[in-house]
């Protein structure tokens, strides 16, 4: 059993303002400035009913703020002031735009409260990107 604990390494933390289109694996403790329903339906799934809900969620720290898109059981996680560990999220686009999430690999877990105050005015979800294709000649 020791064999495989010296296997786990240590989260390394992320910045906001260090995330970039594209990437994942990123882990970081962030607060939830606000959470808004956007979806919430019934899909069949085989004999059962399956519900499905997202929730766009403003969240941040000390450098900006992100839309976090919280699906199923992340939405009921993501209350307004809390504190919460983002691990192993992957920056989606959508429109031109970042969104932070994170799959079935990652986790979101509530923390302990943090001592930063959320910089509200650096939103990087707001800054639009444009897919570029680079031609090697």
């Amino acid at each position: 059993m020791a064999a495989t604990t010296a296997l786990l390494r240590k989260p390394v933390f992320t910045k906001v303002d260090q995330l970039r289109p594209g990437t994942s694996g990123h882990t970081l403790t962030v607060k939830v400035v606000s959470a808004k329903l956007v979806l919430q339906k019934a899909r069949p799934d085989g004999n059962q009913v399956r519900h499905v809900r997202i929730a766009e969620c403003i969240v941040g720290d000390d450098t900006g703020v992100i839309v976090f898109t919280a699906r199923n059981e992340q939405v009921d996680l993501m209350k307004e002031g809390i504190t919460v560990t983002i691990r192993n999220a992957k920056i989606d686009m959508f429109k031109g735009s970042m969104r932070l999430a994170v799959d079935k690999w990652g986790r979101v877990e509530v923390a302990e409260p943090a001592d930063f105050i959320v910089k509200e005015d650096n939103n990087l979800s707001l800054v639009e990107y444009e897919l570029v294709n680079i031609i090697d000649e």
